[in-house]
């Protein structure tokens, strides 16, 4: 999108993406902006990672479904335009984090199957797309357009960075990770939170400004609700990597 005045690299199944999308979300309403949104992968961001010895159990399945529901979303928007991508998103996020969270389940198989045409299908057919896009999950064809944008996203701002990735009035405007948000702000604060980070991103000086402990996103799929403080954990180089 060529005249987009925000574009925003994301991985599906990030919940910091999908907290900072929706508030970037509210942002392009009320401002008027164009938003396209990007491919970052976490698990090609990972690919030189042992999972085994850095992560939590469940981390790679869920990056695995990530990549794929990529690959879905980059036919998707070859196929049917940009503007599916940013349905696709939408609908996405909302059964990935915005259903309430199954206490019982185990937490690998449930990643993995975000992965899935099971998964995928009603949310393709409550936007009214084919079917057959779900064909992509499984066509490894699609990670070079999804490992091209990775790229793209990472030459923006270096490469330890996570998701999601911004870049404001592209290709001559800022770039920067995160904001790393763990609540959605109101109306008047969304504006205000983003006044600030352009502010502060756009001095030539600046390079980060950081704390690695995070409230638990509050998402339903995550066990929060929206006016409940999430519990505090420590994330190590973006992510939530095993102390070893």
């Amino acid at each position: 999108m060529a005249d987009a005045d925000i574009h925003f690299y994301f991985d599906p199944v990030c919940p910091f993406a999908w907290m900072t999308s929706k508030w970037v979300r509210k942002v392009a309403e009320r401002r008027d902006y164009r938003v396209d949104w990007r491919f970052i992968s976490l698990r090609l961001l990972n690919s030189h990672i042992d999972y085994d010895a850095h992560f939590p159990p469940e981390y790679e399945a869920g990056h695995t479904a990530g990549l794929r529901l990529l690959r879905m979303a980059a036919r998707t928007r070859e196929e049917h335009g940009r503007e599916a991508v940013a349905r696709l998103y939408a609908g996405l996020g909302d059964r990935i984090f915005e259903r309430e969270r199954d206490r019982t389940r185990d937490e690998t198989a449930a990643r993995e199957r975000r992965g899935t045409r099971e998964f995928v299908a009603p949310v393709l057919a409550d936007l009214g797309l084919p079917i057959a896009l779900a064909d992509a999950l499984d066509d490894p064809a699609w990670d070079a357009v999804v490992q091209a944008e990775t790229d793209e996203a990472l030459a923006l701002t270096g490469k330890d960075v996570g998701t999601p990735i911004l870049h404001f009035e592209p290709p001559e405007g800022v770039a920067f990770f995160g904001p790393v948000i763990s609540r959605l702000p109101d109306d008047e604060q969304a504006l205000e939170l983003w006044d600030h980070v352009i502010a502060l991103a756009r001095f030539p000086g600046f390079a980060e400004m950081k704390r690695s402990l995070r409230e638990r996103v509050q998402l339903r799929a995550l066990g929060g609700d929206e006016d409940e403080v999430g519990k505090q954990e420590d994330w190590h180089g973006g992510s939530r990597r095993q102390k070893r």
